[in-house]
């Protein structure tokens, strides 16, 4: 038996050098609202839910950082979601797929879609502002 009982997801962290903008992002596409955030003084923070309860929390990135800018945080868009890492990403589910994927070519995100062989799971990926991947499926519905 483990340790800890009861654990359920509380929230993500994302650093950015704009947590404005990436706020911006998920509030615009997928429907994060702002919630109050902490005054840490020295760095910005944006904290955002997903009701009922998911969070993620946006970081100000510490511009005297001895680590190097990594591949999931790019200066911009990144433009190929194909060679999105398999590992590195966050995914969510929406009840309107084909209609958010719509969405999403209208905005001028690039995307890759992919169906599955049971024709049930449909995905797109994509990439945030920060260059952060992304996503979202519809998992069990049939194709249509």
């Amino acid at each position: 038996m483990a340790a800890a009982q009861g654990v359920c997801l509380n929230h993500i962290a994302r650093e950015s050098a704009d947590v404005k903008r990436l706020a911006t992002f998920y509030q615009q596409i997928l429907g994060f609202e702002q919630i109050e955030s902490p005054k840490f003084g020295e760095f910005e923070v944006i904290w955002l839910r997903l009701p009922p309860s998911f969070s993620l929390h946006l970081i100000q990135r510490n511009p005297s950082s001895q680590l190097p800018e990594s591949p999931y945080s790019a200066a911009s868009p990144v433009q190929d979601p194909t060679n999105l890492p398999r590992g590195h990403h966050i995914s969510f589910s929406v009840s309107n797929f084909d209609e958010f994927v719509l969405f999403l070519k209208d905005k001028g995100i690039e995307t890759f879609e992919k169906t599955q062989p049971d024709g049930k799971t449909k995905q797109v990926f994509f990439f945030d502002p920060d260059g952060n991947g992304l996503e979202v499926g519809s998992w069990g519905t049939p194709s249509q």
